[in-house]
């Protein structure tokens, strides 16, 4: 049986995670916002979280007026895999922490590598 948490307690949980990820980790976010969705667009419950945008790596001239990169947590397939809300806030938190690491620029075989994927 999977947990069932409305969007309103989803969301809270994953500020809270946010809020305890390092410093050095977050510090150099810009232009990123988080947010969250019930599935991804073709319905699936595969996918826990997604980087849209552009990574630092890749970025030549990044400035004024763009759009804001993005990182989504996918409530839906989250909750599908966890039994409690400690193993819920430990899957956000690695979610998080793999979106992140593209943002960084980081692919998923080197996350694999470092065991974050």
């Amino acid at each position: 049986m999977s947990l069932e948490l409305s969007e309103e307690e989803f969301e809270a949980l994953v500020v809270d995670e946010l809020d305890a990820l390092p410093d050095d980790m977050v510090e150099g976010l810009e232009n990123l916002v988080f947010v969250t969705e019930a599935r991804p667009e073709d319905g699936s419950l595969g996918l826990l979280g997604l980087y849209e945008g552009v990574a630092l790596t890749d970025r030549d001239q990044y400035g004024f007026g763009e759009l804001p990169d993005r990182i989504i947590l996918f409530r839906e397939p989250l909750l599908a895999i966890c039994d409690d809300l400690e193993a819920l806030r430990h899957e956000i938190h690695v979610t998080l922490v793999h979106e992140i690491a593209h943002y960084y620029g980081i692919d998923d075989s080197e996350l694999h590598r470092l065991g974050w994927a």
